[in-house]
């Protein structure tokens, strides 16, 4: 899909304005657009904003925001280091699971701010974002942990950290991969651009 023809994040959260292009709109508190870096190597994505980011307009506020935190710094890495954003920008409501047409409404300003970012890294935390970004229908306990290429981006699908919130089985499993991200930190900047398609 061509780009929306931004040249910054400021001008992407204009486009977007008090947007209502899906029911989301009519339901959510504070649209979240997303929070870090402009200029970040690496860009993370998450699924929806939840209740308490909905209440505060940041991505990753509450008991996930700070086992995220937990994780980056793991991977030598701080949230003012990173840049951060879901596929959707609205609550769904009770977090229920977004649905396609929402997805598909709200996606194109998550690939534009991609694309103006112009990371190396892109985080792909649970099963939405990591359908939409790898187009697969294989659940993230399959692919997490993989590092995989996509056009320019390397990309590395991982448990989203709320998981380890109801799982404590998998919060081993979060830092081991959050592990791997910082070896590819150490790494990407290292190897020559790609030309390639936004996913």
């Amino acid at each position: 899909m061509p780009g929306l023809g931004c040249s910054t994040l400021e001008d992407i959260r204009a486009l977007i304005g008090d947007c209502h292009r899906c029911p989301l709109g009519d339901t959510r508190t504070t649209l979240v657009f997303g929070v870090g870096d402009p200029h970040a190597r690496v860009v993370i994505v998450g699924e929806a904003p939840g209740r308490n980011e909905d209440l505060k307009g940041e991505p990753f506020v509450g008991a996930a925001g700070a086992l995220l935190d937990e994780l980056l710094a793991h991977a030598g890495l701080t949230r003012s280091e990173v840049y951060i954003a879901n596929v959707l920008k609205c609550r769904p409501p009770g977090n229920r699971d977004p649905l396609p047409a929402e997805i598909e409404m709200c996606t194109p300003f998550l690939r534009e701010q991609i694309r103006v970012i112009s990371p190396e890294v892109l985080v792909t935390l649970g099963n939405f974002a990591t359908r939409f970004v790898l187009k697969t229908d294989a659940p993230i306990s399959r692919l997490r942990g993989r590092v995989t290429r996509v056009g320019r981006f390397t990309v590395l699908p991982i448990y989203h950290p709320a998981a380890a919130i109801y799982d404590r089985t998998k919060r081993d499993v979060l830092f081991a991969d959050f592990g791997v991200l910082r070896g590819l930190v150490g790494t990407v900047g290292d190897e020559a651009p790609r030309e390639g398609t936004l996913f």
